[in-house]
């Protein structure tokens, strides 16, 4: 262990100066929209990369822009390349915020402003952590790069882009996460089932995302008023509301969105809302789809009907979410979020899957299939980042698993999930309204950041 203090309080000559130019970043209101001429996420993502090389230039760097989709900022010498890996796209704003999302506001020790959390303030404590080192003229073993991503939010194949036209580090870590390490990540399948529309149904939509449990569904039914009394009367556990209109009965469910990545904790209002048609209509009304769910998926969030239930010690068990249904006059569709663990055979998943599906006379598509990430304990980065993290706060630092996806991904047994959120910190808002940093953790986690790019950079 190498877990006294080297380098990482050299940041604190640098605070006004990072909030400052926070301030400035969170301004830029750089949510991904649809590309537009050279700016692959839409002109205010591409403003927030510019802004930061731009400053990074300013700062005496030697800077690379991959056509907006990502840049880095380089200091250093050697043949071996480490990185910090963030990024300065966000969220949409949404509703409920108390002061202006695009204005970094002070409240006492706080600082509201989309960014701030995800991830601007992380790219921002990076990029002054590469200046302490060129201002202390530190060098040694490896040359080291801060990469600004510009569409981490929308679906992160800026990294990809980048990364066709740049070489991939040795070692890297995201400060896009919480506090230990996360050195398991979840394998990623995303898949969509298509059939024939359902004579019950005049249309159904379901969900707005593939990766969220979706909080409401709507379908126009044709049903009798026998039928439409059953439906009312049933004991199906939701939220179900009816209206008679001109075009049928309105089947209205509503349930508690989560991210995918741990279905169980929310209610998921497709389910059940099929489960309530199931109990009153027969398979042929119901349909290919409809019935198929119903009977291999329902409200269980393990895949254990489906065949495809497992679970592993290093990351826990496989999660399967249904987050959209859409039915039409024509056709018929459900997309599916699947987790499985890090050890799983993934092909095998898919297999199982999709026997089932065609057998039920369904169409499957693979959407998306990122493989997991694990790396090792005993790895030198791992290593090297637990003794930052304990030189600076005096604790150990804990690895840990997550089904969700970071950038990571895109540097595959080279690179973690490093902070900046600390495990005894409240929600700081991330994806939702009054999305804010508590400048004391804030200036820690940028010690922690800095210390650690020294010990890259150095070799030590």
């Amino acid at each position: 262990m190498n877990s006294e203090l080297r380098f990482g309080h050299h940041i604190d000559a640098y605070q006004e100066d990072m909030l400052r130019d926070l301030g400035n970043l969170v301004a830029i209101p750089s949510v991904c929209g649809k590309a537009e001429g050279n700016f692959p996420y839409g002109k205010p993502s591409a403003d927030a990369l510019h802004f930061i090389l731009s400053l990074a230039e300013k700062m005496g760097f030697s800077t690379y822009n991959a056509d907006n989709y990502a840049g880095h900022a380089e200091y250093g010498e050697g043949d071996e390349l480490a990185a910090v890996v963030a990024h300065v796209d966000v969220v949409p704003v949404g509703d409920g915020w108390d002061s202006d999302p695009f204005v970094l506001t002070r409240k006492g020790d706080l600082l509201f402003g989309r960014g701030t959390a995800d991830d601007k303030g992380g790219a921002i404590a990076a990029l002054y952590g590469l200046k302490a080192l060129k201002d202390a003229g530190v060098l040694g073993k490896r040359r080291l790069r801060v990469i600004f991503g510009a569409g981490e939010e929308v679906g992160m194949e800026d990294l990809p882009h980048y990364f066709s036209k740049q070489p991939l580090p040795n070692m890297a870590f995201t400060p896009d996460s919480d506090y230990g390490i996360c050195n398991r990540e979840k394998g990623i399948l995303r898949v969509t089932l298509r059939g024939p529309s359902s004579p019950l149904m005049d249309s159904f939509e379901g969900g707005s995302v593939v990766n969220a449990v979706p909080d409401k569904a709507h379908g126009i039914l044709h049903c009798s008023l026998k039928q439409a009394r059953a439906l009312s009367e049933s004991q199906v556990p939701g939220k179900f509301t009816f209206e008679v209109s001109e075009n049928g009965l309105e089947l209205f469910s509503k349930g508690t969105a989560v991210h995918a990545m741990q279905p169980h904790k929310g209610f998921n209002a497709i389910s059940h809302a099929i489960i309530l048609l199931a109990s009153v209509f027969p398979k042929e009304e119901l349909g290919n789809l409809l019935s198929f769910i119903n009977d291999f998926v329902a409200c269980e969030t393990d895949g254990a009907s489906l065949g495809i239930s497992c679970q592993d010690e290093p990351s826990g068990a496989l999660t399967c979410n249904l987050g959209l249904l859409h039915i039409d006059e024509h056709r018929s569709s459900a997309s599916f979020d699947i987790r499985y663990p890090v050890t799983a055979d993934g092909e095998k998943i898919i297999r199982t899957f999709r026997e089932k599906a065609e057998k039920a006379g369904l169409v499957f598509l693979i959407d998306e299939h990122v493989p997991p990430l694990y790396l090792p304990e005993d790895s030198e980065l791992i290593h090297l980042l637990q003794d930052s993290y304990t030189a600076v706060t005096g604790k150990p630092c804990e690895l840990y698993a997550t089904g969700g996806g970071t950038y990571a991904r895109a540097i595959p047994g080279s690179c973690v999930a490093f902070g900046p959120i600390f495990p005894d910190e409240p929600d700081r808002g991330l994806h939702n309204a009054n999305e804010h940093i508590d400048i004391n953790r804030y200036m820690e986690h940028a010690r922690i950041c800095l210390e650690a790019m020294y010990r890259m950079i150095t070799g030590e």
